[in-house]
């Protein structure tokens, strides 16, 4: 993530010049982000993200050299600190599954309208998640399904403490950590530790995988 005060910069990932070129203008004139690079392909960009340590990768899921869930892997396992927006054309079942698996943290269909890409490039930045109405609409179907992913426990409260199935319950309904630090009395910075040390013992990559996974667990929302 970006230090405060200076400009998000951000790599671009997409094998359409014309796209690429044409958001990259955009996001140019906005005064707190910086497209650092654009990449006409997965490698370049994993070379490029390697290199550059961008804040935030617009990562285009289909490229003929290397798709982009395997691009947004390579580039999380070199640079953790980097958060991965995932665009697709029509998001599916699948192409939100990879990205997602892969550790990306939002999802935008590229008909998005461009002030929803800059909102999701600075939520990214900050460490939120971002999901377009369309993938949104795949993650919740892909949330009702009953299967667990077999490394995390089907039980959450085998692994999490009390406190950290308050803060998974609220994570799981959309909150932010500022709005979980609310609703528990907490502070924010404590509702983030809590949110790490959620994901670092579930070894999910992104809030919107602990989502699933509590919604798929059964976990009581209410």
């Amino acid at each position: 993530m970006n230090e405060a005060g200076s400009p998000i910069r951000v790599l671009i990932v997409d094998d359409h010049d014309l796209y690429r070129s044409g958001l990259a203008g955009f996001l140019d004139v906005e005064p707190d982000i910086e497209v650092v690079a654009q990449a006409s392909g997965g490698r370049v960009g994993v070379r490029l993200a390697a290199e550059l340590r961008p804040d935030v990768v617009l990562m285009d899921l289909k490229m003929p050299d290397l798709d982009g869930w395997q691009a947004t892997r390579e580039i999380l396992d070199n640079h953790s600190g980097a958060r991965v927006v995932a665009l697709t054309v029509a998001p599916s079942d699948t192409a939100v599954t990879e990205a997602l698996q892969a550790g990306a943290c939002g999802f935008l269909a590229k008909d998005t309208p461009v002030d929803s890409v800059v909102a999701a490039v600075r939520a990214a930045s900050t460490g939120a998640a971002w999901l377009s109405p369309l993938a949104a609409s795949v993650v919740l179907t892909s949330m009702r399904r009953p299967a667990v992913p077999k490394r995390q426990p089907s039980n959450p409260a085998q692994i999490l403490t009390p406190r950290e199935l308050d803060v998974l319950r609220l994570l799981a309904r959309g909150l932010e950590n500022d709005e979980i630090a609310g609703q528990l009395h907490i502070s924010r910075m404590t509702a983030k530790n809590h949110v790490s040390s959620i994901l670092a013992k579930l070894g999910l990559p992104s809030r919107v995988q602990a989502a699933v996974y509590a919604v798929r667990s059964g976990l009581d929302l209410d």
